[in-house]
């Protein structure tokens, strides 16, 4: 019996030297660690929590965390706000701790983790990007950012994009999140041509920032106080400048008429948004996407043709909108 006890007692022995050794060697993030672009410096958890309430993340968004880290964004957006969520981390160890920590948070299905490089990942399908990077990382992903879908919403720890400036900026204990809104890109000259007439559109546009003019007949104006939000814009029309023998013929229509013309110069907008744009638009009055494209422009003839009539019957003419980029 005493040799098969001694046998026992080894390999209990032996047992519990691996169980030793692997604890020993289980991986711990240390803070300062190289990565392949930056140092990992943990986001606090205020902060995280500050950035994903920014975003206004909905059980409906795809979260996309570049350079995820331990995981911490990608958990809470699918554990506090109900979103499915994707961390891009280069590090394999992290992202084994990752996923290891949503399976402790109960969050597996919705929170997973690629090992991969964030420049050499298609991101595109997120609604919502969160990054705690350094400027020059922020600037290399910019061109990237600005071509996903306007209305994508972007959080940033500690760090801006430069001349994009934020739409909104936050402060947590003394560390910054900065939050833009993806742009249409709507920059140009468009015209829309209805029963001979053209009605014409001038927009320039830095970044989400716009300004513009529209010509109605013989009257030209601006834009009051444009605002360009992802894919949605708003705005005021005013009267700028016409002839006076415009000035008269035209006036007392326009004085009388204004929120007609209001409503037709932020339709010829609208219009321009959903030719610049393949994506679903939203606008106050509903969902626009290039199926109803067609009946938007007519809907912004029959507009003209109201205002130009003078009280005579409305007049749905075919017409047609094109720009030049």
């Amino acid at each position: 019996m005493i040799p098969h006890v001694r046998c026992l007692a080894a390999l209990a022995a032996l047992f519990f030297c691996f169980n030793v050794t692997a604890q020993q060697q289980k991986f711990e993030p240390q803070v300062g660690q190289a990565g392949k672009d930056v140092i990992w410096v943990p986001t606090p958890d205020d902060v995280v929590d500050r950035m994903l309430t920014m975003a206004q993340v909905t059980p409906n968004d795809f979260v996309i965390d570049l350079g995820s880290g331990d995981g911490k964004i990608a958990i809470l957006a699918a554990r506090k706000f109900g979103a499915r969520a994707l961390g891009v981390e280069y590090n394999p160890d992290m992202v084994q701790l990752s996923q290891n920590n949503a399976q402790a948070a109960g969050v597996a299905g919705k929170a997973s983790f690629r090992n991969a490089d964030i420049f050499a990942t298609d991101f595109s399908q997120a609604s919502v990007i969160t990054m705690y990077l350094l400027p020059g990382l922020n600037m290399k992903l910019r061109p990237q950012i600005l071509s996903m879908r306007p209305g994508t919403r972007v959080v940033s720890h500690s760090f801006t994009m430069e001349d994009w400036e934020a739409d909104e900026i936050s402060t947590v204990d003394g560390r910054r999140a900065y939050f833009w809104v993806v742009p249409a890109n709507v920059m140009g000259s468009w015209t829309l041509e209805s029963n001979g007439q053209k009605t014409g559109l001038t927009l320039e546009q830095t970044f989400q920032k716009i300004n513009g003019t529209v010509a109605l007949g013989a009257v030209h104006g601006g834009l009051r106080d444009p605002r360009l939000r992802g894919a949605s814009i708003s705005s005021a029309w005013k009267a700028a400048s016409a002839t006076r023998k415009a000035r008269k013929a035209a006036g007392r229509r326009l004085r009388s008429n204004q929120l007609l013309v209001r409503a037709v110069a932020e339709r010829l907008v609208a219009a321009v948004l959903a030719a610049a744009q393949p994506h679903l638009l939203r606008f106050a009055d509903g969902e626009l996407d290039r199926r109803e494209f067609g009946a938007l422009v007519r809907a912004v003839a029959e507009g003209l043709a109201l205002g130009a009539a003078a009280g005579a019957p409305p007049v749905v003419p075919r017409g047609k909108l094109y720009g030049v980029r």
